[in-house]
């Protein structure tokens, strides 16, 4: 029985090794380092397309027409004729300035004028006499001279009494102060039976501004003003037809450019000071959606780029070399590509230089592709291009 017993206890014991054995094998085949999958990444080809190159720039609109309605003439307001900023149109009557006094200086003049042209009519009578008489020779050349000398002093006070008239009917039509054009007139300095008119400075009774057309005045810096003059050489462009370039303006807090006018002029010179050359664009404004002074967006369009590849802006990085895309190259291996950049269209950026039609652009997880390092990519759906 004892015996027994131990062969018992040694097979136990054996048992136990046995297991730990086999415990120590699955410990070791569970700590074998698999690398893990290669990171997904989203690519996409560039799309390819047609787009208008544009000169950028940032301007600020400007009133076509803005006056001073000033007093003219001395006297008491007498009314006013508008509601501070209303919109008017040419030639409406907006302040009356005491126009009675005026109106009888003037009906004085035309007596004195009247006046002065029975005093010719009958000098003239007179001359004529005289000839007459001298010519039959009963009458002295000094009667004649007399005569003639009476003519002359008539016609010349008729000549002044004319002037006075006119300068009569000026004055009173300064009584009454209209739009000079279309425009809003701003609030009036002035109250009614105020005197106006009287200091050596006019009397400012309100102001006027056009804001239909307006201008949107910008300016350009020394390098794209080459670039463009050299366009404008090649293509023979006249001044008439440079004024006919499309301009296209955005406020902003407006997506894109809504505002569509022409190039009204281009400075003669450089400002030397800057290093820009101004230029100015005029664009209808009927529902008076820009307003003078505010900063407005410009581009003009200056050219057309043919098969121009684009990648989505968001796809691009920077360094201290430049700007790269990631590419999913050879074998899905990540390749950093230096690139030159074009305008941006939408959302898309033009690489002018760096990619081909074919070449996979990373354009998502962009955080877990390593150059050198191979990725798992996936197709993404071709961006669109926005206009």
């Amino acid at each position: 029985m004892r015996g027994q017993g131990s062969v018992i206890h040694v097979g136990r014991a054996g048992a136990a090794a046995l297991v730990a054995l086999l415990a120590l094998a699955g410990c070791e085949q569970k700590n074998t380092y698999v690398a893990p999958p290669p990171p997904k990444v989203t690519v996409a080809t560039p799309v390819k397309k047609t787009i208008t190159l544009y000169l950028q720039a940032t301007g600020n609109s400007a009133a076509v027409n803005t006056a001073n309605l000033v007093a003219r003439v001395p006297g008491f307001l007498e009314t006013v004729n508008y509601k501070d900023g209303d919109l008017v149109k040419k030639g409406t009557l907006l302040f009356t300035i005491e126009p009675q006094s005026y109106k009888l200086k003037l009906d004085q003049s035309v007596a004195a004028q009247e006046s002065a042209n029975a005093t010719v009519r009958q000098t003239q009578a007179d001359y004529e006499r005289q000839v007459d008489l001298a010519a039959r020779g009963t009458a002295s050349k000094a009667t004649l001279d007399a005569s003639t000398a009476n003519r002359d002093t008539a016609r010349a006070n008729l000549q002044q009494a004319e002037v006075n008239t006119e300068l009569a009917k000026i004055n009173y039509g300064y009584t009454s102060v209209t739009a000079p054009f279309d425009g809003i007139v701003t609030a009036r300095t002035v109250s009614v039976g105020e005197y106006v008119g009287a200091n050596s400075q006019p009397t400012v009774l309100a102001t006027i501004v056009q804001l239909d057309p307006i201008y949107v005045n910008f300016s350009i810096n020394e390098r794209e003003t080459l670039r463009i003059r050299e366009r404008i050489r090649q293509r023979g462009m006249t001044p008439e037809e440079l004024r006919k370039v499309p301009v296209e303006v955005g406020l902003q807090t407006e997506e894109g450019h809504p505002h569509k006018g022409t190039l009204d002029y281009v400075a003669p010179t450089v400002d030397a000071s800057t290093g820009t050359l101004a230029g100015r664009a005029i664009l209808n404004n009927p529902d008076r959606a820009l307003l003078p002074g505010l900063f407005v967006r410009v581009r003009i369009p200056i050219g057309r780029m043919d098969d121009a590849l684009l990648v989505p802006d968001s796809a691009l990085g920077s360094d201290q070399s430049g700007r790269y895309l990631l590419i999913a190259g050879k074998d899905d291996v990540v390749e950093q590509r230096k690139v030159e950049i074009g305008p941006l269209d939408g959302t898309l950026r033009v690489i002018e230089k760096g990619v081909g039609p074919q070449d996979r652009v990373i354009v998502s997880g962009l955080l877990r592709a390593v150059p050198g390092q191979k990725v798992d990519p996936a197709e993404a759906a071709t961006p669109s291009a926005k206009n």
